[in-house]
């Protein structure tokens, strides 16, 4: 795939004409981008208050997400890093400490009440940490003005126009970490190739996780382009509270456990007709963990019209004998749900398109099965399977049926966990090409910032 533009000898008058309109059209698109938030920004006000009453934003901190900040400013070099949720914020913790090494100061922007609170408990005084301000030019500009950032690092896949273009007309770099594009994202933006080129050729630098990615990026106007693998792969497990799970492992006893986690409408349905299959034959607990807690309820409700026992995290429920399903409705507890079992199947896949990240299973000891429907985590599954750690299943009738034989037959299922562990091992090393792929721009703010007299914070 290429978006080389190639012009014959008697048609380039045409070709470079086609070319100008389409550059125009372009430029004419963002700007009505950008005209359309100015017009809509009376709104943000009610529709931030909206959301907050949701639980969706942070009351005392609303004011961030119009670029007004809460913490000042420390002096010296500073780098802005974005990471939507919790997912890219989990995929790039290793990074902002190695960055954090180099004596450059790291502001950190999140975008949700849950990555907000993960930050506060891992990152602690490591990071400066505001909500992300959205994409309009009032609060772009009121952040950037204020903040000063000599780098903005972007995880994954999130693109704002206008956050784009303020920090490419006051030439501060743009670089994208752990980048991926999904098929259907990619299909999106091919299908607008002169915004994407207006878009994606102001980044100075994207490293992406796989070589599809890499071309993708390419194609749509970005360059320098490299490969570095899936931070995720270099990330650590996911903390557990080790008393909290000696509890739980004392409470489930001897019984079979299976988990089904980061499940999306349909696939808890899925889990509970699994469970009411083979509860006959293993009399199993099935551990339960929508991708959405705020869902639970309706989870719950769910569960009990099909029959069946449940025991939710939130409200300290003992898990009995009599115990079908153990709701994890709580946040930041995937690594006690996934040491309570070894056999994970991972959700967005059976019911919905784009999959979720099979990695923390795979290096927490667990035979991962899944869905045919993992575009997003296509290169992980890929080698997860080829590996012998990933079984991928077509319908609800076949997750039972691996699940059964997981149970059942513990060599194929310590040979899928091994392998795993082996898979993990193999896919590390994103970290430390990311690291030097970064060097150029943070190579000369770690002399900047050894030079600058040791100083409070300034506004």
């Amino acid at each position: 795939m290429s978006n080389r533009r190639v012009y014959h000898i008697d048609g380039g008058h045409h070709a470079s004409g086609a070319n100008t309109v389409s550059k125009i059209s372009a430029r004419l698109a963002l700007a009505g981008y950008r005209a359309a938030g100015i017009t809509l920004y009376p709104l943000v006000g009610p529709y931030l208050a909206y959301r907050a009453m949701k639980g969706k934003e942070d009351r005392t901190r609303k004011l961030e997400r119009l670029g007004y900040a809460s913490l000042a400013r420390p002096r010296g070099p500073l780098i802005w890093v974005h990471a939507a949720s919790v997912g890219e914020t989990i995929a790039i913790m290793p990074m902002i400490r190695e960055l954090r090494r180099r004596e450059v100061h790291i502001l950190l922007t999140t975008g949700t009440v849950t990555s907000a609170n993960l930050v506060r408990s891992r990152l602690a005084d490591e990071v400066i940490h505001q909500y992300v301000p959205l994409d309009l030019k009032f609060p772009i500009k009121r952040f950037i003005a204020y903040w000063k950032p000599d780098a903005c690092i972007t995880a994954e896949s999130e693109i704002w126009p206008t956050t784009i273009a303020e920090l490419a007309r006051r030439r501060i770099p743009q670089i994208r970490v752990n980048a991926r594009i999904s098929d259907r994202s990619f299909d999106r933006w091919r299908n607008r190739s002169s915004i994407a080129e207006a878009i994606f050729g102001r980044m100075a630098l994207v490293i992406a996780q796989s070589d599809l990615d890499a071309e993708r990026f390419r194609d749509l106007g970005a360059w320098p382009v490299i490969t570095s693998g899936n931070l995720k792969s270099d990330t650590d497990p996911p903390p557990c509270d080790e008393a909290l799970l000696a509890s739980y492992r004392k409470q489930i006893g001897s019984r079979r456990t299976w988990a089904a986690i980061s499940t999306f409408d349909g696939e808890e349905k899925a889990a509970a007709t699994v469970h009411k299959a083979l509860k006959p034959k293993n009399g199993q607990l099935t551990i339960l963990v929508p991708r959405h807690p705020d869902r639970a309820d309706a989870v719950e409700e769910m569960l009990k019209e099909a029959g069946l026992t449940v025991a939710r995290r939130s409200r300290n429920d003992v898990v009995t004998p009599e115990t079908d399903v153990f709701l994890g409705d709580s946040i930041g507890e995937m690594g006690l749900y996934l040491r309570l079992t070894e056999i994970a199947f991972v959700g967005r896949s059976l019911t919905n398109e784009g999959g979720q990240n099979p990695l923390e299973p795979a290096m927490l000891g667990c035979a991962v099965l899944s869905g045919p429907h993992v575009q997003n985590f296509r290169d992980a599954y890929q080698h997860l399977v080829r590996k012998g750690a990933a079984r991928i299943v077509k319908d609800v009738e076949m997750l039972a049926k691996a699940v059964h034989y997981l149970m059942i037959n513990d060599l194929a299922r310590v040979k899928m966990i091994d392998s795993g562990h082996d898979a993990m091992e193999e896919m590390r090393g994103a970290l430390s090409k990311t690291i030097k792929a970064l060097e150029p721009y943070v190579n000369p703010l770690t002399v900047s910032a050894r030079l600058q007299p040791k100083a409070a914070a300034v506004r």
